[in-house]
This record gives structure tokens, sequence and C-alpha cells, in this order.
């Protein structure tokens, strides 16, 4: 009976054995520049240069100028962490500059679509949007299910109205088939609350907000009640039972007067255009119909917008929130949102896919342009901005934060081919860091300041410390080793940190402190370097 008090240290051996043995398997990454990945479609460029025309001519109206075209590797910064929520290692920073083709940037763009960071990344922020951020129900919702399956709808690629077809439409079990996950999201106290599908549905896929007409017509668009019930009706007949979600046919849904506060009876229904619909299937299948038809700009608009504003951190439209889109036929929106249509035509011509318009968006001058400009008056400021003539300057998410400094913490980068611990590692400090500094939830397009408590996080917190400590497996102690001089030393701790070389000003600064040959760089002052780095607002700032 001797062996009962080392168990647990037998079980922790053990169980250390077997992660060692994963990760000794996992697959080594091939280093060779992404020659594989074309440059950027012909056709790209020719929409690209149409919006960056539509943009110019609205500031022609003004005295401004565009901002200048920001240099290769801020752009690189931005577009990985837009694309994969993190900032570029200094092994990818290294091979980046080593690519001396005129078209680079497209060449990297397309390898990072293809890369299941962007896959994954995308996928929760998409994820975020059609069932928000909440576990649910376990037993009938799997978010975790969900989000890999949207992951890997993008990875091959598949139209994306295609994809929301099958959430609004698709039935059976949760957990085989993963977008019945989009409804089983509306599940509250073991029914569907077809309310809440009918307006997450609005908002999500055709940029509206109609929650409001659920009670009375809406105060400030021509939404009206009844409109609100019928596209809840659709959803209106929908039950779960032991294969999964279904739909019964004889199924009523009623809803009660607020009158005379009596049930009655609600037929499904569409606002307009009820012949976009079609004639068969369920109520769910003929919504699904009614949302992604060609005809409908809505979709295509509110499609654009989302993407739009995952990409560059805000809608395009900066003065209304991403699910607050002005109607199609609306006159006095037309000039501002030209650009949506004319990038939701090119979405819809090219059959919905969301890599295409991805690679159209980031072709553009509006996101390779500098976020400084020579004009300092803040009207002149919000002009700019306003025209999409400066890259605006928005807050990190908290999970990019979190991303790009568990990044600057390996000089190798940290995707699918890294070993099990590094990328366990990064899975429980990124859930461990949003916790803490909270999650922006479903609204995290809002542009928000950062509290009190958010900065003492970053400035006292345990992660900001703990990366910055030179250890000999960590970059700091890496780049002190082998850092041949300390110029050098200052251009790869600015490039692990901030995607660039540091100033003239900022070398003159920290070269001294470091202190001079043969003895290695001051070891508490390259920790200070870092920490500094860390906590500036270029650190959690996309510019």
């Amino acid at each position: 009976m001797r062996w009962k008090p080392i168990l647990p240290a037998i079980l922790v051996v053990a169980g250390v054995a077997v992660l060692t043995s994963m990760a000794a398997t996992s697959p080594v990454r091939d280093l060779t520049p992404p020659g594989r990945h074309g440059p950027a479609e012909s056709d790209v460029l020719v929409v690209a240069a149409e919006v960056d025309q539509r943009l110019l001519s609205s500031l022609k109206t003004t005295s401004l100028s565009p901002a200048e075209r920001a240099d290769d590797l801020t752009i690189l910064r931005r577009l990985t962490l837009a694309l994969m929520g993190t900032i570029p290692s200094l092994e990818e920073i290294r091979r980046f500059e080593s690519d001396d083709r005129p078209d680079r940037l497209a060449i990297w763009t397309n390898a990072i679509l293809d890369d299941p960071r962007f896959h994954n990344y995308f996928a929760e922020r998409l994820a975020r949007a059609f069932v928000g951020v909440e576990g649910g129900q376990f037993i009938i919702f799997r978010r975790d299910r969900f989000t890999n399956w949207l992951s890997e709808q993008l990875r091959d690629s598949v139209p994306y109205d295609r994809m929301v077809r099958s959430m609004l439409a698709e039935d059976g079990v949760w957990t085989d088939r993963a977008a019945v996950n989009y409804v089983t999201a509306g599940v509250a106290n073991e029914e569907f609350d077809a309310n809440k599908l009918a307006g997450r549905t609005v908002r999500a896929f055709l940029g509206q907000r109609i929650d409001c007409a659920q009670c009375h017509n809406h105060p400030f668009a021509h939404w009206k009640q009844s409109e609100f019930e019928g596209l809840a009706a659709c959803f209106g007949q929908l039950d779960y039972t032991m294969v999964g979600v279904v739909d019964r046919p004889g199924k009523k849904f009623e809803v009660e007067d607020r009158e005379t506060l009596e049930k009655r009876q609600v037929t499904p229904q569409v606002p307009f255009h009820p012949e976009w619909c079609g004639t068969r299937g369920s109520p769910r299948d003929r919504l699904a119909e009614w949302v992604t038809h060609p005809e409908n700009r809505r979709f295509e608009r509110a499609s654009v917008n989302r993407i739009w504003g995952l990409i560059f951190g805000q809608p395009f439209l900066t003065e209304r929130s991403v699910d607050d889109l002005p109607d199609p036929d609306d006159p006095t929106f037309q000039e501002q949102t030209a650009v949506l249509d004319l990038l939701g035509a090119d979405f819809r011509t090219h059959r919905y896919q969301l890599k295409r318009l991805i690679r159209v968006i980031t072709s553009t001058e509006a996101f390779r342009r500098s976020s400084g400009h020579a004009v300092h008056e803040p009207a002149q400021l919000s002009e700019l901005e306003s025209q999409w003539a400066i890259f605006p300057l928005c807050r990190l998410r908290p999970e990019q934060v979190i991303g790009a400094m568990l990044q600057s913490n390996s000089v190798k980068t940290i995707d699918q081919n890294s070993h099990l611990f590094t990328r366990a590692i990064r899975f429980f400090r990124e859930n461990d860091y949003v916790k803490q500094y909270g999650d922006p939830g479903e609204a995290e397009l809002d542009q928000r300041t950062a509290t009190i408590t958010q900065t003492l996080l970053n400035m006292n917190g345990e992660f900001a410390r703990e990366m910055s400590e030179v250890g000999p497996f960590s970059t700091p102690g890496t780049i002190r080793q082998f850092s041949p001089s300390r110029a050098v030393l200052l251009d790869n701790v600015y490039l692990t940190c901030l995607t660039r070389r540091p100033t003239e000003a900022e070398r003159a600064h920290f070269a001294p402190q470091l202190g001079s040959p043969p003895k290695q760089p001051d070891q508490q002052v390259l920790e200070d370097i870092f920490w500094t780095l860390y906590n500036s607002p270029e650190f959690t700032w996309n510019h």
C-alpha cells in the first residue's frame, strides 16, 4: 500500500512524458518563402482602384490630401493583426524582408488566407456576430463545434451565402451538423426564442436593427411590428428531439396581443419582396433563400461592412454601428454607401468569396495609408477618418493584445506546427488574460477607451513582467545572447515588439544604458525596454 502517497507524482510524470512525446512528434515548420502563393489577380487590383477612386472623389470636395503610404512592415503588422489576431514573429519579419518581389504584400496576404491561424481567428470573429460569446446550454448548443465548422468553411473557401443558408435552414444534431448551432443558440428555458433568432438574423446578415419592432413599430425606421412577427414566425416551427433540430409543419406560432393580452397566430412572412423566398421547403428554408437572394442588397452590404470592420477595426460608416446600416434605397446615404455597393456587387459577382473580398479590401490604398498626417486640427482629422484618407487608430481587442505579447516572446512563429507545450501555454494564457482584461463580447467593433483596471493589468500584471524576463528560452534571453551588436539587439527588440526598427532618438536613449562590449547587454535594462514597449500605446493600438 506504500504506492498510494506517490500516486499523484507518478501520474504527473506519466502525463509529462505523454505530452513530451506528442510535442516531439510535432511537424517541422517549412521556412521556405511562400513562393507558391501568386500575386493579386488583376481584377482584384481593378476593384481596389475603383474603391480608392470613389474615396478620393469624396475627399476632393475638401482642401485636404490623403495620408502618405505606410511602410511595408506596418502594413504587414496590420494584416496579421486583422486576419490572425497577432503580430508577425521575428522569424516571419526576416523572411518578409528577404522577399524582394515587388508584389510581396499581395503574395503574403494570399499566404495568410491559406494559414490555419486565419481560418481559426476569423471564425471566432464571425461566430461572435452569429451566436454571441456565451456558452449557452451545453446539452443543445456547442459553440466550439460551430466555430470549428466556420473555420472549416473558411479553409475550404465555401461561398458565404451557402454558409448563411446552412446556418438558417440546417436541421439535425448540433454535434454532427454544426451549422445547427446557429438556431440552438437561440434556445432559452428549453424553448426556441423565435424573437431572438429573428433579431439576430437581421442584425448579422442584413446589417439592420429591428429588435424594438418586437413590441412596437420602429420609431426611426420603416420596420413594423407585424413585419418582425412575420420574420419570427419563420422560426416558429422549430423543435428539438432525439434526432436533433426539426421543423414541425403543424406547429403554430403565436404572440400575445399587447392590448387585448390574447394569443393570436402569426403566419411566416418576410417584410418585402416575398418572391425572393421561393416556394419549397420549410419557412426557414424560404427565409434563407430570401436573406441571401442576389437582389437583396442588404445582404451583400452587411457582409462587406462587417468584413471591412474586422479588417480596419471599425465599420465603413464610422458614425454608425456595424449592424445599423441605412436602407439601400435611402437617397440620403447614396453617396456615403457607394463604396459598400461597389464592393457588394463585386462580392456577389464572384459568388460571395470571403477571401477575394479580403484581398480587394487589403489591396486598397485606404488600407495601406499611414495613420499619421500633417494636420492636427480635430475637425480635419475627423474628416480624413470619415473619408478613409488616413488609416484609423483603433485599440486592439484583448485577444490581439495578449496574442501579440505571446508572439513577441517567441522568436519563432507560434502556429499549428508549434510544439504542444507552446500552443497549450498560448491557449491558457490568452483565456486568462481576456478574462481579466474584459471581453467586449459581440460589440467588439464599438470603440472604447481603456479602463484604469485594464491599464494597470498591463503595467502591474504578471503577463508583461514574465514576458520581459531574460531567460534561456525567452525572446529577451535569445536576443541578448545572439545579437552581435547593441544596434542589432535594439533592432531585434523593436522588430519583435512593434514590427519596426527604433528611431535615432530611441537608439540614442537606450544604447548607452545597455553597456559596452565585451560585457553582455545589461539584463535589467533589456527587461525594462521590453516592459516599456509592451506598455506603450503603440503596442496596444492598430495604426
